[in-house]
């Protein structure tokens, strides 16, 4: 089968489309025949290595994992004994963020894995898994938002923010989304009830007040959360350092702050796909690659100015 490999760090130069062996299928996987991915800020964090104590889990001088790739979505061609959900032919979907399926086809666990609902394209479904579980966790794992409640989104233009302005609606908040005024309308047109465009107001002098502060940009300070929230979630970072200031100062302070990595559960999963079979959720795709173009779109998504996801496609192979 073909698969993107990498022996080494580094940017998006060092993939190479090779042909590998067929992944061996364990007890509890299944074969799935990758038909999209989507590209995420963590593929190009892995890729190169950064931050270097990711490392530790990823590989400390070259990776573990020779494949790249974590979101998918594609057709089961086989299932592993013990398999109990799914079956062969089933269209599912789901996030592997250890790696491996930039690749034709890929052996995961079933349990990061659901079901898409009939009518959806696999590039939607695709950019669903991180993205979606990020937002959705850090809305209601996290965030605990309830109906009625106000809601600031920072960077809500972007692969999770754009979800998470969906999410929040859908669960009944009233969204704030702060985004540059090129994406304004954007915003509004996934439900914003308003918008602060950043390059026409300073974020950090706004005076709003919001039940729940969610930034997936990563590059609000702590006063800004204390400012205009009563409780706040980050689920993005600009840099290494700011996280850890904001992080650090918060121990000496009583704001409940929450910084998380989003974690594949199945239940999560299905919510998002009952969301988007509801149409309550649309994926916007800001660009589709062939899959030969693979490196190209981990290239675009690091420049960090895309509006909605980045799609792959492997259905023309």
């Amino acid at each position: 089968m073909k698969a993107f490999t990498k022996t080494q760090y580094g940017g998006p130069e060092v993939l190479r489309l090779e042909d590998v062996a067929l992944p061996t299928l364990a007890d509890g996987h299944l074969l799935v025949k990758i038909m999209a991915n989507s590209a995420n800020p963590a593929d190009w964090h892995i890729l190169r290595g950064k931050p270097f104590f990711a490392r530790f889990t990823f590989g400390l001088f070259a990776p573990k994992e020779k494949i790249l790739g974590a979101d998918f979505a594609g057709v089961v061609e086989q299932v592993g004994k013990g398999v109990s959900q799914f079956q062969v032919g089933d269209r599912v979907f789901g996030e592997a963020l250890s790696g491996g399926v930039f690749a034709e086809y890929a052996a995961v666990p079933e349990t990061i894995c659901a079901k898409m609902p009939d009518a959806a394209p696999f590039t939607e479904m695709a950019c669903l898994p991180i993205a979606g579980l990020t937002a959705l966790q850090a809305l209601v794992t996290h965030g605990q938002i309830k109906a009625g409640e106000r809601v600031l989104i920072h960077g809500a233009s972007g692969g999770v923010g754009h979800f998470a302005v969906q999410i929040a609606k859908a669960y009944g908040a009233q969204v704030t989304a702060v985004c540059s005024s090129k994406n304004a309308d954007f915003v509004r047109s996934l439900g914003a009830d308003a918008v602060i465009a950043y390059d026409k107001e300073n974020i950090h002098q706004h005076t709003g007040k919001y039940a729940l502060v969610l930034d997936t940009h990563g590059s609000l300070h702590l006063r800004d959360y204390q400012r205009m929230g009563e409780r706040g979630v980050m689920t993005g970072f600009t840099t290494m350092g700011h996280m850890i200031g904001v992080l650090g100062k918060n121990v000496f302070s009583k704001f409940p702050l929450i910084q998380f990595t989003a974690v594949a559960k199945q239940k999560d999963l299905e919510t998002l796909a009952q969301l988007v079979a509801e149409q309550k959720i649309k994926v916007h795709i800001d660009k589709t690659f062939p899959y030969e173009q693979i490196p190209e779109a981990i290239g675009y998504i690091e420049a960090m100015r895309t509006r909605g996801k980045v799609a792959m496609s492997w259905e023309n192979l």
